[in-house]
This record gives structure tokens, C-alpha cells and sequence, in this order.
């Protein structure tokens, strides 16, 4: 028996034979051309057929596993009409005359590299999606097929990698699991993989090739572990974890659609974390009760330029609506630190998490600050809506914030344009500066977010992103948790709510420790909610 150890990204158990996609029959050459505004136009044709492929994609993920799930391929369709999408493209073919081919594969191996360097894990496996619409509009243009198995006995899917669109149209009486080389455990294959009940794991490296077709596999979706050739002892070991498994899948159903509340009634509102309109899906399907961070700068990230007040609208307004009344809180956008983009102009820092970033940018650009206030409120005519300022360490930065908001609102009710002048305002805590003064900032906010990732990382002096010191980053620190606890009280005393949006809020460790503490909604990837919900619902609350 040879074992692979990987990322387990979708929990499950599954045994069979491995059989192997090979991806490698065709290459993007660089080809010369003459007539350029004919290759264009050939560009613009295979456009057209990439949006009527996603359109009937959406049609059939929708019947397949609801609208929730249909919604990253009109995310995918948006792309294709996206101008800083389609426009580096086109340059290339007008000043290098090249094929389309080749410019496609040139313009989104560039963009999706910019999301992929990316230190945020969510930004970063969006490169995916990226790369996913780049290859089915080459593969139009190629007249080459899309490699979607369809064999008829069931098996254990290995690649490279696999992309969204992949994943969503397998059938999964026939796909006993996926593994792959590559992969993200945010990307919308594993979200799919997850939401399929399809175990999956990535990141297995060469370890896992070609050569291993046709072998008898089992694996743990759970642990990552990939068993070629498995021995009985393995397999009757993985056969009662999925015993295990399938009893703890169907306790946690019993859960869902059910309040969050402690065994004394206390209520806790469970929320979910986004970064586009597309993850929606992952939010219906989980269970949440609202979104608690909605990470705007997805809309700033990839783009040559601006996004206007009509882009940000739409794209805030498609999520309202698809809420359906529930909570959705849009941080105001947070770039810097890892998340760049060249259009900003950001000086170079020796430490950009100490530098200009996020609620920075914003009162030091005060119009671009404005645009998005103003889109913000706008898409808040159709919802629940509320706004959260990042990044706050003072006083002051608030006050300024939430007077270029008053800005917004005026010039929206001169202008006679709907929006909900009662839209909270609230900050996220992230910082030790600001939890020490919660109780001079809780009379500015109508809300507190904690955002742990952070807090931890200023608080211990520790870059969380660097692997070679993670053992210094102790997230159960008792600093960490007095500041949790500072921030809560000074919250509460001034009649205001206080949630938890980083990674401490689905560490179930953790759990009872802020509920006894008075947190009031903790904000979590999506997958993680129903666990928390019964989590809850097994504690006593201790006032």
C-alpha cells in the first residue's frame, strides 16, 4: 500500500479505481496574424458561445442543485463582458498580432496570478474561476473539447486540477471522489465538491500520477489521505469512519433551518463570510442567518481602473436581493497590505500591514471612499443592509468616516435616490488600539465586528502568513481573549452588538468561551455553520 497525503476539502470516505484525466493533448502556441480586427472579431464570436455555454450551464446547475448554485457561472458570464477582462486581450492581439489563442492564455495567466500571489486565501483561489473562463472561451476558439468524464462505472477522479464548470457537471452516481495535484480549499471546485457530497482532496503534487491509473484507491476526504492499493486493515478503518460520518451528516440536518440558541434560549445569530456575489451559493446552502463580512474589494481587485457606482450597485444589490431580507454587512474596501492593485498607485512599504490600507486609503481619497458609501446605500433600498469601516484605530478615523457617509446620504436625498438613511454603521476591531478604546469608539458604532485574524497578528507581533513562525501565533493567546472580552462589555454597556468575523469564531474550542463572554453573532465560512449551530445548541449558557 502506498499512501499520498494531500488537502482534505470535502469530507467523505470513498473507495474504487483511479481513474486519471490527462489534460496535456493541447498547447497555446503563439501564432502570427495579419488581420487583426478579424481576429478580434473571431474573439468577440467565441464570446458570445462562451456566454450561451454558461447560460445553459446555469440553467442546468439550477435544476441540479438549486438557484444558489447556478449563480458562479452568471459570475463567470459577468467576466466575459468585463472590460479589464476582455480589453488586455484585445490590446495584445492589436500590438503584438497575435492570435486569440495566445492572447487569452497571455492576459488571464497574468490576472490570475495577481489573485493567486495574494496572501488572503478566499483572493486567492479565486485565480481558478479566472482561469476556468479563460480556457473554455481558448477551447471555443481551438475547436477543442472540454475533458468532462463520462464513463459509466463509478470512480475515483484524479488531475491536475479540476475547474468549476468540471466539477458542477459531473454525475455524481459516477464520481465516487475527486483528487488532485494542484487546488484551493476556497475555490468554488471544492465548494461544489462539498455541496455534492463528493470527497475531495487537492494538493497531492507529482506524487500523484497518470502512472497510478487503473489502481485500487481509497481515501479520506477528512484527513487528506490518499490509499493506493489499500490493505484490509485501511479499508475496514475508512468503512466505519463513514459510518461515522454519514450518522454526524444527518445529526447536523436536524439543524438546519432552525434558530441558533443556547439549551437556556439564548440566541446567537450564526452568519456567513463572502467575497463575491457567486458565493452566495456556498451562504444559502449552509444555512446561514445573514452575511457578517462582505469583502467589497473583490470588485477593486483585477481591474486596470475604478469601478464606478454602477458597477459596485449592481453587484451589492444582486447580493441584497438574493438575501431575501436577511443581515448583509459590506466592509468598505480593504485593500493594501496583500491585496494590491496598480491602479492605486500604493507607494512601495517595507511592511504594508503597517501602512496605507484599507480605511486609510479611503480618508486619504475621499471620492473614492464616497463612490462606494454611495453605491452601498443605494443597494440598501432593496435589503438588510449595513456598512463596516476596517481598520479603525481611533476616534477620530471613525468620526471622519461616518462624516463622508453623511455626505453620501445628503447627496443621495437631493438627488432623490432610494436608499435607507438608517443603514448601520459599524467598525470592524482588529486592532489592539482599537479594542483598549471600544468603549469611547462603542459611542460612535452602531456595531462591532472582531476581525481575530488580525487582532492576533498586531496583538502578538506575529505575521500569520509566515509559516516559519506560526508557532508563535497562539490564537487562544490570553491577550486575544481579554481584548475579545474588553470589547464585548464596553460594546454592550453602550447598548450596541458585537460579533466575531475571523477565524476564532469557527474554532469550536472556543465556542462556549464567547458565549459566556456575550458575543451576539459570530461570522464564518459557510461550511462551518451548521456544525456551530449544534455546538451551541449542547450549551448551557452561563451568565
Amino acid at each position: 500500500m502506498i499512501t499520498l497525503q494531500g488537502k482534505g476539502v470535502s469530507v467523505g470516505i470513498a473507495r474504487g479505481k483511479l481513474v486519471y484525466l490527462d489534460r496535456s493533448g493541447f498547447k497555446v502556441e503563439k501564432k502570427p496574424i495579419s488581420n487583426t480586427s478579424g481576429e478580434v472579431q473571431r474573439l468577440h464570436t467565441a464570446r458570445k458561445a462562451a456566454a450561451d455555454q454558461l447560460d445553459a450551464l446555469s440553467v442546468q446547475m439550477e435544476a441540479k442543485l438549486g438557484k444558489e448554485h447556478a449563480l458562479l457561472f452568471e459570475v463567470h458570464r459577468m467576466l466575459l463582458e468585463d472590460d479589464d477582462f476582455i480589453d488586455p486581450i484585445i490590446k495584445t492581439i492589436e500590438t503584438e498580432r497575435v492570435c486569440a489563442e495566445y492572447a487569452i492564455d497571455l492576459a488571464s495567466a497574468k490576472l490570475a496570478a495577481d489573485f493567486a500571489a495574494m496572501e488572503d486565501e478566499y483572493m486567492s483561489a479565486r485565480a481558478a474561476d479566472i482561469k476556468d473562463v479563460a480556457k473554455r472561451v481558448i477551447e471555443i476558439l481551438s475547436g477543442t473539447q472540454r475533458n468532462i468524464f463520462s464513463g459509466s462505472e463509478p470512480v475515483i477522479l484524479a488531475s491536475d486540477d479540476f475547474s468549476p464548470s468540471e466539477t458542477a457537471q459531473f454525475d455524481r452516481a459516477k464520481v465516487l471522489a475527486l483528487v488532485s495535484q494542484a487546488g484551493a480549499a476556497n475555490s468554488h471546485t471544492a465548494i461544489f465538491a462539498r455541496t455534492m457530497g463528493i470527497p475531495a482532496i487537492i494538493g497531492l503534487g507529482a506524487s500523484l500520477s497518470a502512472g497510478l491509473a487503473g489502481k485500487e484507491a481509497a481515501l479520506d476526504g477528512e484527513s487528506g489521505a490518499l490509499n493506493i492499493d489499500p490493505d484490509d486493515k485501511t479499508i475496514a478503518a475508512l468503512m466505519e469512519k463513514k459510518n461515522r460520518l454519514q450518522e454526524e451528516g444527518a445529526f447536523l440536518e436536524r439543524f438546519r433551518g432552525k434558530e441558533t440558541k443556547t439549551q437556556d434560549g439564548r440566541k446567537i445569530k450564526l452568519f456567513a463570510n463572502i467575497g463575491s456575489v457567486a458565493d452566495i451559493e456556498a451562504v444559502l446552502a449552509g444555512d446561514a442567518e445573514g452575511i457578517g463580512l462582505f469583502r467589497s474589494e473583490f470588485l477593486y481587485l483585477g481591474r486596470e481602473d475604478y469601478p464606478d457606482e454602477n458597477v459596485q450597485y449592481e453587484s451589492y444589490k444582486n447580493v441584497v436581493c438574493k438575501m431575501n431580507g436577511k443581515q448583509v454587512i459590506i466592509r468598505t474596501l480593504d485593500i493594501g497590505a496583500d491585496k494590491q492593485a496598480d491602479y492605486f498607485k500604493l507607494p512601495h512599504e517595507e511592511n504594508p500591514a503597517l501602512g496605507m490600507r484599507a480605511i486609510r486609503i479611503c480618508l486619504t481619497n475621499k471620492a473614492l471612499f464616497k463612490t462606494q458609501l454611495r453605491a452601498i446605500y443605494r443597494a440598501s433600498a432593496h435589503g438588510n443592509v449595513a456598512i463596516m469601516f476596517p481598520m479603525i484605530a481611533s476616534v477620530f478615523e471613525l468620526q471622519q468616516a461616518k462624516a463622508i457617509a453623511a455626505e453620501a446620504r445628503s447627496e443621495l436625498l437631493a438627488e432623490k435616490i432610494p436608499f435607507n438613511p438608517k443603514t448601520p454603521l459599524g467598525i470592524m476591531v482588529e486592532t489592539p488600539a482599537s479594542a483598549i478604546i471600544s468603549d469611547l469608539l462603542a459611542k460612535e458604532a452602531d456595531f462591532f465586528s472582531i476581525g481575530s485574524n488580525d487582532l492576533t497578528q498586531y496583538t502578538l507581533a506575529v505575521d500569520r502568513q509566515n509559516e516559519s513562525i506560526s508557532e508563535f501565533c497562539d490564537t487562544h493567546h490570553e491577550a486575544i481573549l481579554r481584548l475579545i472580552k474588553m470589547t464585548v462589555d464596553n460594546a454592550h454597556k453602550e447598548g450596541i452588538w458585537v460579533g466575531i468575523c475571523g477565524m476564532l469564531g469557527a474554532d469550536s474550542a472556543l465556542t462556549q468561551t464567547f458565549v459566556d463572554m456575550g458575543l451576539d453573532e459570530l461570522s464564518v465560512e459557510p461550511s462551518f455553520i451548521l456544525k456551530l449551530r449544534s455546538r451551541i445548541a449542547a450549551l448551557p449558557h452561563l451568565d
